[in-house]
């Protein structure tokens, strides 16, 4: 079987991944547009913390985290050993009494059924430091042992390589879909035609323009998230945890002593490439805040990504209605990291003709 795949951020590189071991003939066209999320995003893999009650997009958020050991030992079996992802551990904590709490009875419920969290137990302040030294010297904290950070820059080109040393291919270039006789049809810059059985589009915050000359309403936004990383020349960070405070920010610690502060969330921007003063101080505010040591930190960058945001927090994953050969996966939103390698392996079976490993029904595109 021919599959395109439109997008290769973190979702379309996993799905072509996941078609390549199949054996299909696999096609990745992918323009590389400034802002993709992921190359501008830090993932923490903690599904276990949120505050997120929704069961259709938990269901699929915890799928995810318990998906990257086996992908991750199968990316190395094949000799892609340099993937960004670390299992460190979490840091659950919060400065408001009944916010932790209610952390601490969220990871008691979800951790019991969840053996690759690890579980969790409490830790003082100078335990919390030890995990993340910079940490407000005041937090106690949750410790999730299965928590895990991934730099999406490392992982998503490693499964794209994956993929091509098993025939796939990668084309630079812009992608445009059309129908004939009720199948889509899909196109490069130069108007010619790629040929295809299956059309899966994971173009992210582009998707709507790719969708919407086939009359489409795709109801996926840009986001603008803006992303902070700090140096800490000759600090050795590689095993830090991941600090989640149970806001809209977090923090985590890379190899090459950077640690990492995210994100503005910032609806309406549309594709507005710029760092901006009020986006910067939002971050660096939360990052002195939750972790007062890094206020020598030397601020290396900040990053700019659009995240493909939905109009609530449920994927959409599935076949479109009257399209013969056209799939859609979009809108994962600030959780695509973890849950873009395990539902681009559920795209790869539906395109397959497998069946999915879970049911994809309260996903589908206009569900």
């Amino acid at each position: 079987m021919k599959v395109v795949i439109v997008g290769a951020g973190i979702l379309g590189a996993s799905t072509a991944y996941h078609l390549a071991l199949q054996g299909h003939a696999v096609t990745v066209i992918d323009h590389g547009h400034q802002g993709k999320a992921t190359m501008a995003g830090a993932g923490i893999v903690c599904p276990w913390a949120t505050k997120v009650e929704d069961p259709v997009w938990y269901r699929m958020y915890a799928a995810g985290a318990r998906y990257y050991e086996a992908m991750i030992a199968d990316l190395a079996a094949r000799g892609e050993t340099d993937v960004g992802y670390r299992k460190t551990g979490a840091l659950v904590t919060s400065e408001m009494q009944a916010d932790y709490d209610a952390a601490g009875e969220r990871l008691a419920a979800r951790t019991a059924d969840a053996p690759e969290s690890g579980g969790f137990h409490e830790i003082p302040p100078s335990e919390a430091q030890k995990h993340f030294p910079p940490i407000n010297p005041d937090y106690k904290a949750f410790f999730v042992p299965g928590g895990a950070r991934v730099n999406a820059r490392q992982l998503a080109p490693a499964m794209l390589r994956a993929a091509v040393a098993l025939g796939a291919e990668v084309i630079s270039d812009y992608a445009t879909l059309d129908v004939e006789g009720g199948r889509v049809r899909v196109r490069d810059g130069q108007r010619a035609e790629i040929p295809a059985d299956r059309v899966v589009v994971t173009a992210g915050a582009w998707a709507q323009q790719i969708l919407g000359p086939l009359g489409l309403a795709h109801p996926v936004v840009p986001q603008r998230g803006q992303i902070l990383h700090f140096g800490l020349p000759g600090v050795e960070t590689a095993h830090w945890s991941v600090l989640l405070p149970m806001a809209s920010h977090y923090l985590l610690a890379f190899d090459d002593s950077r640690v990492v502060v995210g994100a503005t969330r910032e609806d309406g921007a549309g594709f507005d490439y710029r760092v901006t003063a009020a986006g910067q101080h939002e971050v660096l505010s939360a990052a002195l805040r939750y972790a007062p040591g890094l206020a020598r930190a030397s601020l290396i960058e900040t990053r700019i990504g659009f995240r493909p945001a939905g109009p609530d927090f449920t994927p959409i994953l599935g076949a479109v209605p009257g399209i013969e050969g056209l799939i859609l996966g979009n809108a994962l939103g600030a959780s695509g990291l973890t849950i873009g390698p395990f539902a681009g392996r559920q795209l790869a079976r539906l395109a397959s003709g497998e069946a999915p490993e879970v049911d994809l029904t309260p996903y589908a595109p206009g569900a």
